[in-house]
């Protein structure tokens, strides 16, 4: 879940680290730390706190010192507090050998007992601090042979990357499980775990696969598989601009990614709706093996799942198919009923979250077909999958998720609509509908951008208030738990979101004079019934905000915001947005930091 950047070059080394730091802050920020070479040695500065901490402890050092390599780290914490000594780079005994590192190294107990038992002091309470231990007892003058040799001791995830003061201008990368990504320069290359810290001075970048190591000087890199057997990797030329990466006059990257989701969708959708049909080639699957499926597995987190939910109740109404949603975490200790007749559709933003990863892998080791809805082309997820559908969400830095919710429903919705053509369950008619209406979502969504002022001031008077409730039914209580779970993550309100039918069940019981309840009630098959919630809710002192296509709301609550008026299966990707602005808006109310809450970070690449 950390933050690694390396480089190996002419420029002044430490700029480079900083400035990749800063663009990987949203991978953790509870303490930042640098390591730099030069013919004296290692020089190690690290800080607790924002990468602001550490920029101050390093104005002491000059482009005077000579260093020709360096690394450096952003965290977040797993093992052991946030504090100076816990955070990266960890070094070993002689001070010679310095390691950062991603991931979670689940054996750490038994090594560290056995580097103490070896003579080493071990200062930190992280499991990082045994690797340099680990490699120092194997080091022999060959710097990559020994960080092989450790290799083969560590149990669980890990990216790592290993610099020595004995083999100046070296760095050697390691990948298992956590992602790595190296750039190429002309007299100098990079590392990082994710592409936005290279890409200020490169857009040639590959990605390592598990088990492989590179061994990076400023004059090449060489990719060594797990035998030590050199590889040719593919070079990927990165189609996004700096300015991506960037706010681009927006006061968070959160609002930016929202109002970019037209033009996410945009995208998701392009060169996949042609001829008044469904064109998904990378979905792999023929007419005859779509009629021989007898479940789905959709197995995802957090913010995916809940886009998962959505796919679920399509898949179901379209192509007539049992779908089970599984929290990722969950999926492989449930011993699930998978076959080879099933499809596991793992969905994740990155490609790399850990416990998806860990349940496609699951899926398939039962015999099911896998599939990947991922947004990072090249992810392990998305290479491991026997198809992967890419929702060209671009970039999305916020660590609330929007942009990559919304393009995972419309991708979903996209599989659920071929699924059922493939079965022959839509005729040539309602294809085209499909495709006509699918056409139109960009705008629609345009239209509830449009909705901001009004959306501002729900914000001031949600702000307020420590407890929320968000209420809806069918597609509507997927949305809500949506809405619910991004006003917890950035305005640190607690919200819980309920099945409108079940407020009779227990939780009408917390409903006191003038709390907050949003409602949903885009479709129309049960807007009466959620109307009857309504009432329930008011007649109890409940405030309530009301979200709909239909106006006749406005006379059960007491605020209104009429959302575009789109079909109802469609509805879950526009009426999100509305959402996602209340959630903004509250939470810069409130005065919270929006694109870095509190102890989350942006890809879980540790289980």
């Amino acid at each position: 879940m950390c933050g690694i950047v390396g480089y190996v070059g002419s420029r002044p080394v430490l700029p480079v680290l900083l400035d990749g730091l800063r663009r990987l802050e949203y991978r953790g920020y509870d303490s930042a730390g640098v390591a730099l070479q030069n013919s004296d040695g290692v020089l190690i500065r690290k800080a607790c706190g924002r990468l602001s901490v550490l920029e101050a402890r390093v104005t002491d050092i000059t482009e005077a010192g000579g260093f020709t390599a360096g690394m450096g780290h952003t965290r977040w914490a797993t093992h052991g507090r946030p504090s100076d000594e816990n955070s990266h780079p960890h070094c070993c005994l002689s001070g010679t050998i310095a390691v950062v590192h991603n991931g979670i190294i689940e054996n750490y107990q038994r090594l560290r007992h056995k580097m103490e038992q070896a003579g080493h002091h071990l200062v930190s309470e992280t499991d990082t601090e045994v690797i340099p231990h680990l490699i120092e007892e194997y080091y022999q003058g060959d710097l990559v042979a020994a960080t092989r040799a450790a290799m083969t001791e560590l149990e669980g995830s890990f990216a790592l990357l290993v610099m020595s003061s004995d083999e100046p201008g070296l760095l050697v990368a390691v990948r298992k499980d956590s992602p790595l990504v190296i750039g190429l320069g002309e007299g100098e290359n990079f590392v990082a775990s994710d592409i936005p810290a290279v890409m200020e001075y490169t857009k040639r970048t590959f990605i390592l696969d598990d088990g492989e190591l590179a061994v990076v000087r400023s004059d090449g890199v060489e990719i060594q598989d797990g035998t030590g057997a050199p590889k040719v990797k593919p070079v990927f030329d990165v189609p996004w601009d700096v300015q991506a990466a960037e706010k681009g006059g927006y006061p968070h990257f959160m609002l930016k990614e929202i109002y970019e989701q037209p033009k996410a969708m945009e995208e998701t959708l392009r060169g996949r709706l042609i001829d008044g049909g469904i064109f998904l080639p990378e979905f792999g699957l023929d007419a005859e093996t779509a009629q021989g499926i007898e479940r789905i597995h959709l197995v995802a987190c957090g913010t995916s799942h809940h886009a998962c939910l959505v796919g679920k109740y399509l898949i179901e109404r379209l192509a007539r198919l049992p779908v089970e949603v599984d929290v990722a975490s969950e999926f492989r200790y449930r011993e699930p009923l998978v076959t080879a007749n099933d499809l596991v559709i793992a969905v994740s933003q990155s490609g790399e979250t850990a416990d998806t990863l860990a349940a496609l892998r699951e899926g398939r080791r039962r015999g099911a077909r896998g599939i990947a809805v991922c947004n990072v082309v090249g992810s392990t997820i998305a290479r491991e999958a026997e198809a992967a559908l890419y929702t060209r969400a671009g970039l999305e830095l916020a660590v609330a998720s929007t942009k990559a919710y919304v393009t995972q429903v419309v991708a979903l919705t996209l599989l659920a609509v071929e699924l059922a053509s493939l079965r022959g369950l839509l005729g040539a008619q309602e294809l085209g509908q499909w495709v006509s209406q699918l056409q139109k979502l960009p705008q629609w969504s345009r239209e509830a951008l449009a909705l901001a002022p009004e959306i501002e001031t729900m914000a001031q008077e949600l702000a307020r208030w420590e407890h929320a409730f968000f209420i809806g039914r069918g597609l509507d209580y997927a949305v809500a738990l949506e809405g619910q779970l991004k006003l917890k993550e950035i305005s640190y309100i607690h919200a819980e979101a309920y099945a409108a039918g079940e407020l009779k069940h227990g939780t009408l019981a917390l409903i006191v004079d003038d709390i907050p309840v949003v409602a949903l009630a885009t479709q129309s098959h049960v807007f009466g019934k959620t109307i009857s919630n309504i009432t329930e809710v008011r007649a109890r002192g409940g405030k309530v905000f009301g979200f709909s296509k239909d106006k006749a709301m406005a006379q059960y609550v007491d605020r209104m915001l009429v959302l575009p008026d789109c079909p109802d299966l469609l509805a879950p990707a526009v009426a999100v947005i509305p959402l996602q602005l209340l959630s903004y808006y509250t939470a810069l109310i409130r005065e919270c930091d929006v694109d870095k809450p509190r102890n989350l970070a942006k890809s879980v690449t540790v289980e």
